[in-house]
């Protein structure tokens, strides 16, 4: 077995693990209450026949909380993510650190507080893959085979950080109107996918400054008539 496949199984085995330990808190919890009624001398069976108009009271009041029961059972089931996944929501970055019948927790890796998400907003949450784009504008002055040159020493460049597990050049990805801008990716455990864009970032542009190229940027030329 290859050390990707032990680490997702081990991953979705601590998921499984933490979802069912909240299913059972949450069984232990109402047995509990209910024995506790029934030895106080209330007749239980008749309070749950009798519930009716107040369940559904209760129900709607409870709508928020079944969505997340429900999106935090979809999650396990799709493997929307796992224990231990990359995720943003909102402005939060962080790794999943338990996954129960309500909420997500993450730990920001940026702030190392943790962020509480409810699971009915899984449609807004993005799982990090690792891959990052990043896009190089150069001057049209820079004839492409040798803007290739300096793109190619980019790429060695980035392949020597530590956070870095492999860069690519992938060619003129569009025509800007003051550069050409040409893209590379590079891959990264998620978990450091921040700070690798970052390092990237600033690896592109001392290499940029070390062949005397500077960042394009929009210019307006004014023509005086007379």
């Amino acid at each position: 077995m290859s050390n990707k496949t032990q680490i997702f199984s081990t991953k979705k085995r601590r998921t499984y693990l933490r979802m069912l330990k909240s299913i059972i808190v949450a069984a232990v919890i109402i047995v509990v209450v209910l024995t506790v009624l029934q030895l106080l001398g209330i007749n239980v069976s008749s309070m749950l026949a009798g519930i009716g108009i107040v369940g559904i009271v209760v129900g709607l009041a409870l709508q928020d909380a079944m969505k997340d029961v429900f999106r935090g059972l979809e999650i396990i089931a799709d493997s929307y993510y796992d224990i231990g996944d990359v995720i943003s929501f909102g402005d939060n970055v962080g790794q999943v650190k338990s996954i129960n019948l309500r909420t997500t927790k993450l730990q920001d890796i940026n702030t190392m507080n943790t962020v509480s998400i409810a699971n009915r907003n899984i449609d807004k949450v993005e799982v990090l893959n690792g891959y990052i784009y990043l896009q190089v504008p150069l001057p049209y002055e820079l004839k492409v085979k040798d803007a290739e040159v300096v793109m190619q020493e980019i790429v060695k460049n980035l392949t020597e950080l530590e956070l870095t597990n492999s860069a690519t050049y992938q060619g003129v990805t569009n025509l800007g109107t003051s550069a050409l801008v040409y893209q590379v990716v590079i891959t990264c455990e998620p978990i450091n996918q921040l700070q690798a864009r970052r390092d990237a970032l600033r690896t592109i542009v001392t290499t940029m400054e070390s062949h005397k190229l500077q960042v394009p940027y929009t210019q307006i030329d004014v023509h005086d008539k007379k």
